[in-house]
């Protein structure tokens, strides 16, 4: 198969060119279609359910919200965690599904159980509503809108919130793969009716009714229309209040005659809703920001440019004055990481290239080579883009272009190879060129196969991975997949069609730069294994030794997940005191932005984000803040060299102001450990129990013992109590005794104080709330709750101290639930350590001295939480990958003891990877983990180049394990290395990359090229050590003369096989072989099949059978059924069964013809069997001569009658006549063989003993069957051809239609008849044709006849002269030359044993008559085949 592949690709180079412009053309299309990001999306399968009840505190939203939302959604299947968070005025629930899980069913099922938990949750409650359909990466583009310099009083805060929320945020949500658009800051406007109390009271008015007016005097309507004049007026009722003019006249009630209007009674003016989050920028006061959330599985390359294209255009239809600019463009980072896997990959490739024409020493070959990673590079974008994989870093990032054209450089190298060993004169034709480089692709084929298909194998276990590890490296895994199947492809392909086209055609080698360079590493290399070999046990021990101190420093190495991401912009949290009023936190944002701005000139703009947005998926009290620092360029930096540095620089100038709790991440990672875990820290720390005040103390307590740890940062807990909150708390008693009820007095109580809308004011699109609230000056102490009047049932009003008391109390801030139990986080970020070693310090402090409750329990999340999940699923998957390659090892070498020679390798290479990144200082990450399963795919190549090449050496005769590990080490030393150098060197770039997203690519090329060092430099000293062991340990027999050997095991088989087999004659050789011969059964098969095929001669159409039922008659429904039968007339069933008989008898004439054929093989075969034995008989009867020679030789040696030359000539042809036996032999098994193989038996058969050597047949010299056999199968399929014209010349006939029908008319009637018809073929040119083709194949079949009528014709007249000449020879020797030879034995032998002759002139006779002997016999052989061939002549059956 991989063989036509080749040999295709060779000889149709223009097929493969214009293949190889479609990959470039397709993949060029592709790569603009490739959806790009920083990184994969590793965000969990979640939806979030938000619940805004700003009235609601903390403990009413967890019972009256959470609760019931959390029952509901427990039986949503494939829910893996349901976390919560309950804090004043909102609920946000989230639920965690399997990966696999659709979001779309996810959310459907969540809205239905949505749906259930709504009957449970008070009206007043609010409305669960699930977030945007968006991921941690979704925060694709914030912005924020302000009025430039000179503009800052025209365009307030509630301006450009009302510019943000009318004007830009309906413009942004029409983008395609825009979920949504979220608002922090600005004030939202409403119409505010600021009830003044005490007029309320003097007027007698309460609350309620002013709501009662509002809601009846602010509507529109219509009365449908009237018609006049041949006009129709349509009826439209305004009375929808149009601003606060309309409002302010509104009658509340009518007083002693007199109307109450709102206006007496409150003040109506722009004012805006209660807010719980706010936005500052660059320490300059409050913005309002926006944010683009990208939907799920959305290209944010493609959407982030869609955005600012579109931001562009909104700008110019802003108020003038107002800007709108982005602070966080995702855009920067997917540049940034993209940049950096072009410049690795770039250099990677030029590297790559550059070592193969080091290594090659031919720039062709080279470039040949160097095509492969473009065009492997395209092939991969191509199936990326088919499989949905974006690239990013880590999808594009850990392609090593060393590793994938290692298929391509082997055949290159192969080839070069092959035709330096030529050494031909004369430079190669093109055709010369094709062939030779055919052979040498087509032998190494396998090996490149190989290599790619244990790459292939390794990174099978990764696309197992699930959860964070499997989103964040399958695309890797799949990437390189993907470029290594278009590598392998292309050097089946495009290579060997590359190869013979351009590489040199001259074949003479001059030593060039690669010899000179190989040679230098050879002297290097041989004294080093040559010593290496003298003391292998304390090589093997320093390997050991070295193995064991990996493993010690890789447990003391530490961990962490991933390792963090530059992703050049900073994420400041800042927390101030709970229960701190938002106008204190936005004062003290602004400072710390100043503070900031002033000090670090690294700073482009800081903007802060204050509690929750509009759309609550990052749900912070008003009390916290993040700090979004957007950097300068790294070039630009001078306060530090690297983001931590400077992260924990800008912490300690944030401390100077006091009371604040300051953590340090970055935008995307923050955002990432929040949505993921719950906690925005690395390391989250979680108590579950039930009492917050218990969790709270014991979050304290676990501070206090962990703060002073190294390497722990930005230590904190969830602030959980002491929110200061003015509780009322009814008496039932008073509420009795003043007839009220508790739901008519909560009304009145958050309608005075937060606020409740009456209705809306629309301004053409804008739309604002109509809300009813105390005026600003009544709502700012507890006076004003307690003093709060109270509408009694008889008209009358009360304070709200007579029906309650009012007090301060502390309560809780937020309460965190997780899987049904309630918990407090702490967190705390890593810095300067890894997160395993950091958990485990603290571990082993609580265990010590840190005691909870009963029922309180500690979990560990975050990046830990992760670390541990990736480690189980990585300790499944490597050894999945170690057992795939030992599995692939044992059945490509079919020996145990190999494949754990090869396997050592694997061990070998840990020790680099572990040493290098215990050298870089850097821990064991996924990277990390994921690097040695790649590098244990690569590291066992070396191994298999070196043993495979043992193995030949061995096939070819080098017994000597020494001789094999010198001569191996020697030869394959290009290879080892080259392959070792392509492999790491092409990830040097990425191991030394400082750009932004180099962090995670470090360790994983840093453990490859590490490994790779150690591996190679160890598989070429232990290696051999280890294989010249292996074959020592082979138990040693007893030698014996291999000649002697030889003979008894030739005598015993040949004697075995002697006793087992059947002589049979020729003529029962030929018999069972017509008998037990497969093709002659194939071809009685063949005339079964025809014969039975004549049953098809007549050919019916199939049985039309019809219905149709419906209004076709009249309104009533009515029913009809036809059935319609078309049968072939003219002949053309009597034609098809005159074709299928002559095809019958024709199968008939093919089968003679294989009969001849056969009956010749087995003749041939059995002479051949024949001739076998008349040869090894001289044989015996020389060993016999010369044996008696070799004893009167050395008899005469010993009495002195002659010298030691004629002892030793005589027993080297003693050796000779063995050899020749032994050889013999071996020849008589295969001609057995061949015998057997045309027989067809598992029989063990022989020649009959008697039959004479030469071979007699009564129609050698007669007229030959072969021409009559001929002659008939030509004639047959003559005939056939005229029958199959004569069957298409039929099909031309009509065809005649037989048919009945039913049907009823009206319900009532029932009509029936029949239908007659013809199917006339009208174009039937089709047909015509097809007779004329079989009329053409006739004359063909018969020219054909002609041709071999010709061809045997003078093949016979050849056969007739051989024929006569070599019976001429076969009578020499039978009438004179046998005669002649026994004559000179005689003689020579009574002469020399006499002494009359000398030793030369007896050896020069007996060499005379052996040789007439043998020309006899060799004359028989050529007779044979004569008469033989002569009987049955050669033709061509096709």
């Amino acid at each position: 198969m991989l063989d036509k592949i080749i040999q295709f690709s060779i000889k149709n180079k223009f097929v493969i060119l214009l293949f190889t412009l479609v990959l470039i053309a397709w993949g060029s299309y592709s790569i603009k279609q490739l959806p790009l990001d920083a990184l994969p999306d590793v965000t969990n399968n979640q939806v979030q359910i938000i619940t805004n009840a700003p009235t609601l505190a903390s403990q009413e939203i967890e019972q009256l919200i959470t609760y019931p939302l959390e029952q509901s959604l427990k039986t949503i299947p494939k829910v893996i965690e349901l976390r919560s968070i309950s804090r004043f005025g909102l609920s946000v629930v989230t639920v965690v599904f399997k990966d696999d899980v659709d979001i779309y069913w996810a959310r459907n099922q969540i809205f239905q159980r949505i749906s259930q938990a709504k009957e449970n949750i008070p009206a007043y409650a609010g409305s669960p509503e699930m977030a945007p359909i968006t991921t941690g990466l979704g925060e694709i583009y914030q912005y924020d809108v302000y009025a430039k310099k000179g503009y800052e009083e025209k365009y307030d805060a509630i301006k450009l919130r009302t510019i943000q929320d009318w004007i830009i945020i309906p413009q942004l949500q029409g983008i395609e793969g825009v979920a949504e658009v979220a608002t922090w800051g600005g004030k939202l406007k409403q119409y505010e009716i600021a009830v003044k109390p005490n007029t309320l009271k003097s007027l007698d008015v309460t609350i309620t009714e002013i709501f009662e007016a509002l809601e009846k005097n602010n509507q529109n309507t219509g009365g449908a229309y009237i018609e006049k004049d041949q006009m129709t007026y349509f009826i439209r009722g305004v009375g929808m209040a149009t601003g606060s003019k309309d409002l302010e006249n509104v009658v509340v009630k009518n007083r002693n005659g007199a109307p109450v209007l709102i206006r007496d009674v409150a003040s109506v003016n722009e004012g805006y809703a209660m807010r719980y989050g706010a936005a500052t920028k660059d320490g300059k006061g409050e913005i309002v920001a926006g944010m683009a959330l990208m939907l799920k599985g959305e290209n944010s390359k493609a959407v982030v440019d869609r955005v600012k294209e579109k931001m562009a255009q909104i700008n110019k239809t802003l108020p003038e004055g107002v800007v709108a600019e982005a602070f966080i463009d995702r855009g920067k980072l997917v540049e940034s990481a993209i940049g950096t896997v072009t410049k690795n990959l770039l250099e990677g490739a030029l590297i790559v290239i550059f070592v193969l024409i080091l290594f090659l020493g031919n720039l062709r070959a080279g470039l040949i080579v160097a095509s492969v990673i473009p065009l492997s590079m395209l092939f991969a974008v191509i199936l990326m883009n088919h499989f949905g994989v974006s690239g990013n870093l880590m999808s594009l990032g850990a392609i090593d272009f060393g590793i994938i054209v290692d298929g391509a450089v082997i055949i290159v190298e192969a080839t070069m190879h092959h035709l330096q060993k030529l050494k031909r004169q004369k430079n190669l034709t093109q055709l010369e060129m094709d062939s030779e480089v055919y052979k040498s692709a087509s032998k190494i084929r396998n090996s490149a196969a190989f290599g790619e298909i244990i790459i292939l194998i390794v990174y099978l276990p990764i696309l197992a991975l699930v959860g964070t590890e499997g989103k964040m490296f399958k695309p890797m895994a799949m990437t390189v997949g993907f470029a290594v199947i278009g590598a392998f492809v292309l050097s089946l392909t495009y290579v060997p069609m590359m190869s013979a086209m351009f590489l040199s055609k001259n074949t003479e080698h001059k030593e060039n730069f690669s010899d000179k360079m190989m040679a230098w590493f050879e002297k290097i290399y041989t004294p080093f294994l040559d010593k290496a070999l003298q003391i292998k046990k304390v090589v093997l021990g320093i390997a050991v030794g070295l193995f064991v101190m990996a493993l010690v420093v890789f447990q003391n190495m530490g961990g962490e997940f991933i390792p963090t991401i530059e992703e050049g912009d900073l994420a400041i949290n800042a927390t101030i005191m709970t229960g701190s009023s938002l106008t204190q936190m936005i004062e003290t944002t602004t400072k710390y932005e100043k503070i900031l701005k002033a000090k670090f000139p690294e700073i482009k703009t800081i903007v802060t984000k204050i509690g929750s947005g509009e759309i609550p998926t990052d749900p912070m009290p008003i009390e916290s803040g993040d700090l979004i620092i957007v950097l300068k360029d790294k070039s630009e930096w001078t306060s530090a060299d690297n983001w931590e540095d400077l992260a924990n620089l800008m912490k300690e100038e944030m401390e100077v102001i006091p009371g604040a709790n300051i953590e340090v991440s970055q935008p995307i990672q923050m955002r990432f450990n929040e949505l993921m875990t719950g906690s925005r820290s690395d390391i989250a720390i979680k108590i579950f129990g039930d009492d917050l005040e218990i969790l709270d103390v014991k979050a304290k307590e676990l501070i206090s013992k962990v703060n002073k740890i190294e390497g722990v940062g930005d230590l904190k807990a969830d602030k959980v109590t002491g929110l200061p909150q003015i509780t009322i708390k009814y008496d039932y008693d008073k509420i009795a005794l003043y007839g009220l009820n508790i739901t008519d007095v909560n009304k009145i109580v958050r309608a005075s104080f937060a606020g409740e809308s009456a209705g809306k004011i629309y301004e053409e699109s804008k739309r604002f709330d109509v809300v009813v609230r105390m005026n600003a000056e009544n709502r700012t102490d507890i006076s004003d709750v307690a003093n709060l009047f109270i509408p009694l049932p008889s008209g009358q009003q009360v304070p709200l101290y007579q029906v309650a008391s009012v007090e301060y109390e502390q309560g809780p801030v937020q309460v965190s639930r997780e899987n049904g139990k309630r918990r407090i986080t702490v967190g705390l970020n890593v810095r300067g350590r890894d997160v395993k070693s950091v958990v485990e310090e603290i571990q082993q402090k609580l265990e010590n001295n840190y005691k909870l409750p009963a029922g309180y329990y500690i979990t560990y999340g975050g990046q830990f939480e992760n670390l541990v999940e990736a480690n189980k699923r990585l300790s499944v998957a490597l050894p999945i990958a170690l057992a795939l390659i030992m599995v692939l090892l044992f059945f490509t070498f079919h020996s145990i003891k190999q494949a754990l020679l090869i396997f050592t390798a694997i061990p070998l290479s840990a020790i680099g990877g572990v040493f290098a990144l215990w050298m870089r200082g850097m821990p064991f990450s996924i990277s990390a983990g994921i690097g040695f399963i790649a590098l244990f795919g690569i590291a066992v190549l070396n191994g298999i180049v070196l043993i495979s090449y043992f193995n030949q050496l061995k096939s070819e005769g080098i017994t000597d394990p020494l001789q094999r590990v010198l001569i191996g080490t020697k030869t394959r030393l290009r290879p080892v290395l080259m392959t070792a150098a392509v492999a790491s060197l092409g990830f040097l770039p990425m191991a030394l990359s400082t750009s932004g997203g180099a962090e995670v690519q470090k360790p994983l090329a840093t453990v490859v090229i590490g490994g790779l060092f150690s591996a190679t430099l160890l598989t070429l000293i232990v290696l051999p050590i280890l294989y010249l062991l292996f074959e020592k340990s082979i138990k040693k027999r007893k030698k014996m003369p291999n000649s002697i050997i030889t003979l008894i095991v030739l005598f015993i088989s040949t004697l075995s096989f002697a006793q087992n087999s059947k002589p049979i004659t020729l003529e029962q050789a030929i018999t069972m072989a017509k008998k037990n011969n497969m093709d002659l059964k194939i071809a009685d098969k063949e005339i079964e099949k025809q014969t039975v095929l004549k049953k098809t001669a007549f050919q019916a159409d199939p049985l039309q059978i019809e219905y149709m039922g419906g209004q076709f008659n009249s309104v009533d429904y009515d029913n009809n059924v036809s059935i319609q039968q078309y049968f072939p007339i003219g002949g053309s069933t009597k034609a098809n069964r005159q074709l299928q008989e002559e095809l019958a008898k024709l199968a008939e004439k093919r089968k003679a013809l294989s009969e001849y054929e056969i009956e010749k093989a087995v003749t041939i075969a059995y002479y051949q069997y024949l001739y076998g034995i008349s040869i090894q008989k001289l044989n015996d009867e020389l060993y016999d001569v010369y044996s008696k020679f070799l004893k009167n030789a050395e008899l005469r040696f010993k009495t002195g009658e002659s010298g030691s030359i004629e002892a030793i000539s005589a027993k080297a042809k003693v050796k000779e006549i063995e050899t020749l036996k032994a050889q013999m032999l071996l020849d008589l098994v295969i001609y057995q063989k061949q015998l057997q193989y045309f027989i067809q038996t598992n029989e063990d058969i022989l020649p009959e003993a008697s039959t004479s050597l030469k071979y007699a047949s009564s129609s050698v010299l007669e007229e030959s069957k072969v021409e009559t056999l001929v002659s008939d199968y030509y004639s047959q399929q003559a005939m056939v051809y005229e029958k199959e014209a004569n069957t298409f010349k039929k099909m031309r006939a009509p065809k005649l239609g037989l048919g009945y029908f039913g049907q009823t008319l009206n319900k009532e009637s029932y009509f029936q008849g029949f239908t007659v018809g013809l199917q006339i073929p009208l174009f039937s040119g089709a047909n015509t044709a097809r007779a004329k083709a079989s009329e053409i194949s006739k004359s063909q079949s018969q020219l054909e006849f002609d041709k071999t009528k010709l061809t045997l014709k003078l093949q016979k007249e050849e056969l007739v002269n051989q024929f006569a000449k070599q019976q001429k020879a076969i009578q020499y020797f039978e009438n004179e030359g046998l005669k002649y030879a026994e004559q000179i034995i005689s003689t020579a032998q009574k002469s020399y044993a006499n002494g009359d002759m000398s030793y030369w002139s007896y050896i020069s006779f007996l060499n005379q008559a052996i040789d007439i002997k043998k020309q006899n016999i060799e004359a028989v052989n050529a007779y044979n085949q004569s008469a033989i061939q002569m009987q049955f002549p050669s033709f061509n059956n096709n």
